[in-house]
């Protein structure tokens, strides 16, 4: 029977049928998606994206986190699920959200009660479900040296095999630089060219010293080394990706150009760097502690020395990464729109010579990393469990979503520490660092 745009199954009685009224309810609007229960019933526009209800733990999850968060344990648990393109099915989501200018429920008080009744009629009501086990699990102070190496160690730690497996040769765990539409430009051959974009912002030279805040798997820290004869310093908080560092560095013979240190950005001595790098750390810097940081940046250059941050951004009104990023991948993640870190590296005595916006770049970045997920599925199973794989396709299919949609950007910004007498040394025009920037 279809009446409007709902349709049941079961002579509109079914579990779907009243969960679509709820859901209506909390959206203030008709229900966007195809809703299918646990019991065969059907509610919902007959064409489109379909979400699979698999068990009523789901709705006992959402009870106690309503929103984000109850949504997202639900999925990566498998109690709730995406019949077809989940990408499209978040997409009439958002849309739904945006049209009611609302991103997550608002009950009033008798919604919640008859939300609670249905809940209780369907043996869904009980004790609060246990989190997830990839939910990462934080203790002390926020943003103290502890917790931050927890936090890091949460994501990055995962497995370096899991990396290799979802990454391209590089290993650069972050934006590409897509210089080519050709078929035969590689998800690497974006990654190298933002390693050759980087490397020419900071006009590095051989012999020049670097410091690589944050350098993942060393992606720009061997890049520099190998092709610009850079003398590097790769400063990480994952103790698995400083031991692949450190490997790379013996296998390439590069023991005399880079040193790898285990440890906080805040226990950095020294300074008089040429250049220093941070690409897409300073996201897990924290909110209060990123003047400090920018402060950092300034000591660790030379006067005409370069800085190089590369951060994503987000709107004002949703700063941090979001209850799911927060809670799985990024604990303790703070992103800011890109004025207000413009302005803390202005404060700390920087000057911004240049800011570029790789959002679209992000996009096919991440869409690439997704596509490897799904052809290599049945791998990253075996290496880190179906939750966390589930964890992941969520994590990639919404982060393109979000990047595509404008409600997260990610940027380069140049900045250099000019002399006491404003002397950048910075060049007339940029135009070098993008002359056959694509065939490094």
């Amino acid at each position: 029977m279809t009446t409007d745009r709902t349709t049941t199954t079961r002579s509109g009685q079914g579990a779907a049928h009243r969960l679509a009224a709820l859901v209506g309810t909390a959206l203030g609007g008709p229900l966007p998606v195809r809703l299918r229960a646990w019991d065969g019933s059907e509610a919902g526009p007959a064409e489109g994206p379909v979400v699979v209800v698999r068990s009523r733990r789901a709705l006992r999850r959402l009870l106690w986190e309503p929103g984000e968060l109850g949504l997202a344990q639900a999925y990566v648990t498998g109690e709730l699920d995406a019949d077809g393109d989940l990408g499209e099915g978040l997409r009439v989501l958002w849309a739904a959200a945006r049209e009611q200018r609302s991103d997550t429920p608002r009950l009033a008080l008798a919604d919640k009660a008859r939300a609670l009744g249905t809940a209780v009629r369907f043996g869904a009501a009980g004790p609060r479900p246990a989190a997830p086990v990839s939910q990462a699990r934080l203790r002390g102070g926020l943003h103290s040296k502890a917790r931050d190496r927890a936090a890091i160690s949460h994501h990055y730690d995962l497995s370096n095999a899991f990396y290799r497996l979802l990454l391209d040769e590089t290993m650069a765990y972050s934006c590409g630089y897509w210089t080519s539409d050709k078929p035969g430009f590689t998800p690497a051959d974006a990654q190298r060219a933002k390693l050759e974009l980087i490397c020419r912002k900071l006009g590095l030279v051989p012999g020049a010293r670097l410091l690589d805040i944050g350098c993942g798997w060393g992606s720009l820290t061997l890049y520099a080394a190998q092709r610009y004869e850079a003398r590097v310093t790769a400063v990480t908080l994952a103790r698995e990706q400083a031991a692949y560092v450190r490997e790379q560095v013996r296998e390439r013979g590069l023991e005399n150009r880079v040193e790898v240190v285990c440890q906080d950005y805040r226990d950095i001595v020294g300074g008089g760097y040429d250049a220093v790098s941070t690409v897409e750390m300073g996201e897990h810097v924290g909110d209060a502690e990123y003047p400090a940081f920018a402060a950092s940046l300034h000591r660790l250059v030379r006067p005409r020395g370069r800085v190089l941050v590369q951060q994503m951004s987000r709107g004002a009104k949703a700063p941090g990464g979001g209850a799911f990023i927060e809670a799985f991948i990024a604990p303790d993640m703070h992103m800011r729109p890109l004025g207000e870190t413009v302005g803390f590296l202005e404060e700390a005595g920087l000057e911004v010579r240049s800011v570029e916006s790789l959002r679209e770049h992000y996009v096919r970045t991440v869409g690439a990393w997704h596509r490897t997920l799904e052809e290599r599925w049945d791998d990253v199973v075996a290496l880190v469990g179906a939750e966390t794989a589930r964890v992941w396709r969520l994590y990639l299919v919404g982060g393109a979503l979000a990047f595509e949609e404008r409600r997260m950007g990610v940027d380069q910004i140049l900045s250099v520490r000019p002399t006491p007498d404003g002397d950048s040394g910075m060049p007339p025009t940029p135009q070098d660092w993008y002359l056959g920037a694509d065939r490094p």
